[in-house]
C-alpha cells in the first residue's frame, strides 16, 4: 500500500498547491492512499465546507486535524456528518466528530487513519494521548480488522512526538508528526517497523512565519501585544511524506519526504 500524507495546509496558498498539485503528485507517485492535515485551510485557522469539498475534490481520501479543530465554526456543521474528517481523539468526549476512519482498499488492504494531540506546550486536553493510545489500539485492531494503521500526531516537541513512535513501534505502520509547519530531517523506520517523522511540514508559503505574516507575530512576541494572526500570501510549497506499508504485517517498507515549490 503506498500511502502519502501531506502536511498542514494554511490558507490559500496551501490550498491552491491543493489544487494545482496534488492530483498529478497522485498519478506520478501511483498513489493509493492520498491523507490530508487541513487544520489550517480556513485563513490559518480551522478547516470549512468549502476547503473539505475542494480538498477532497483533489483526490484526498482523509483529512486530520488539529489543535485548531474548532477554530472555525463552520466545522461544526459538518463534524457528525463527514467520516472521513478524523479530529484528535484525546480530547472531551463531549466534542462532536470522528477519532479514526477507515479506507478500505479491498486487495490492496485496509487503512485506519487515527489523530491524536500532544500535551506539552500546546492547548490543555484532558486525555493523555499516550493512554489513549493504550486504551484503543486494541480495540483498533478488533473492530476494523485493519492491515495498517496511520498515525497523525499533532504535538508542539520532537521529544513527544518520539516518545510516541517508539511507544507505537511495531503496533502501528506509521506515526507522522504535524503541527510545527518546518518539515524535519529525522524520517526513519524504527526497530519494529514503524515509519516516523517529527514533522511532516507545511503546504503553504514559506514567504512568512508557519504561512502567517510575520507582523503578527513580532507584535505578539516582540512587543508581548495581542495581534490575530492574519494568512501571508506568496509562491507555495508542499511538504509530504510518502511511505510504502506492507499489508501483510502492517510494517513500513519505505518513507521519504517530498517538497514542491511553485
Amino acid at each position: 500500500m503506498r500511502v502519502l500524507f501531506v502536511g498542514d495546509v494554511v490558507a490559500h496558498p496551501g490550498k491552491r498547491m491543493i489544487k494545482n498539485q496534488l492530483k498529478t503528485l497522485l498519478s506520478e507517485k501511483k498513489v493509493d492512499v492520498c491523507v490530508v492535515n487541513a487544520e489550517n485551510v480556513a485563513a490559518g485557522l480551522g478547516v470549512n465546507a468549502a476547503s473539505v469539498k475542494d480538498i477532497f475534490s483533489a483526490g484526498a481520501d482523509c483529512i486530520t486535524l488539529g489543535n485548531h479543530s474548532f477554530s472555525c465554526p463552520d466545522f461544526f456543521r459538518m463534524a457528525e456528518s463527514e467520516p472521513r474528517i478524523v479530529r484528535p481523539g484525546n480530547v472531551s468526549s463531549s466534542w462532536p466528530g470522528f477519532s479514526e476512519h477507515l479506507i478500505d482498499l479491498k486487495e490492496k488492504g485496509r487503512l485506519i487513519v487515527v489523530s491524536l494531540m500532544g500535551q506539552v506546550f500546546v492547548t490543555p486536553i484532558p486525555n493523555s494521548p499516550f493512554e489513549f493510545f493504550e486504551a484503543n489500539i486494541q480495540r483498533w485492531k478488533d473492530e476494523y480488522k485493519p492491515t495498517n494503521i496511520l498515525m497523525d500526531f499533532h504535538a508542539e516537541t520532537t521529544s513527544e512526538k518520539g516518545a510516541m513512535a517508539y511507544m507505537a513501534d511495531g503496533r502501528v505502520s506509521l506515526v507522522l508528526g504535524t503541527h510545527t509547519h518546518v518539515q524535519t530531517a529525522d524520517e526513519k523506520i524504527l526497530p519494529r517497523g514503524t515509519g516516523f517523522i517529527s514533522d511532516v511540514g507545511m503546504t503553504g508559503t514559506p514567504d512568512g512565519i508557519l504561512g502567517m505574516d510575520p507582523d503578527a507575530s513580532l507584535r505578539r512576541l516582540g512587543e508581548k501585544l495581542p495581534a490575530r494572526y492574519m494568512p501571508c500570501d506568496g509562491p507555495a510549497m508542499l511538504n509530504a511524506i510518502l511511505a510504502d506499508l506492507d499489508i501483510t504485517n502492517g510494517k513500513c517498507l519505505t518513507i521519504e519526504r517530498i517538497n514542491i515549490h511553485e
